[in-house]
């Protein structure tokens, strides 16, 4: 059950309407996650800044893989839900491929050494060792690479944390619950 309410568009704070508005007309409509974070400008908008500025690294399959790894590790369903949507609509991934990348991995050998790594990230909390970057450099990816792989880590984490601390009401297709993969 959900542990806040998503905002009815006359409540939303005057400093996050105009940015729940472009997410609005880019999806289509307000996911609940949203209109519930829109409460707090500030998380919200910083939020939504560290996305945009994001969204230009890497490629979108990488990206949502990444997004799926990072959601599974953290047992956030309902981010788990999103990225899945997503995964299979935008960035193209199979049903396959969704259930791979939840399990850290994938299919092409680039992605599957940056799906790994974000893995590792998230296992370890940062405190990788020698051999996993030295892994992530030969596939291919250079520092800078590594360093929008760390932050896209960071970015999925924060809203796994605020779903699974304030459990909005889902609303994207259900998923197989974290675990059972």
């Amino acid at each position: 059950m959900s542990r806040a309410t998503a905002l009815k568009p006359d409540q939303i704070p005057a400093a996050s309407q105009s940015t729940l508005e472009s997410f609005t007309r880019n999806i289509g409509f307000t996911p609940n996650m949203m209109a519930t974070f829109a409460a707090s400008p500030i998380a919200f908008n910083a939020w939504a800044t560290l996305l945009g500025a994001l969204s230009k690294s890497l490629d979108v399959k990488t990206r949502d893989s990444i997004g799926l790894a990072v959601s599974e590790a953290n047992g956030c369903d309902y981010c788990l839900t999103v990225h899945s949507f997503t995964a299979e609509h935008m960035a193209a991934l199979s049903k396959d491929e969704i259930l791979l990348a939840r399990k850290g991995r994938a299919t092409d050998p680039k992605r599957d050494a940056a799906v790994q790594f974000a893995r590792k990230v998230i296992e370890t909390r940062g405190k990788v060792g020698d051999v996993d970057v030295n892994a992530i450099r030969e596939a291919g990816y250079t520092d800078a690479n590594v360093m929008e792989i760390v932050a896209l880590v960071a970015m999925y984490s924060l809203t796994n944390f605020f779903n699974n601390v304030f459990d909005p009401e889902r609303d994207f297709p259900p998923v197989a619950p974290a675990g059972s993969i």
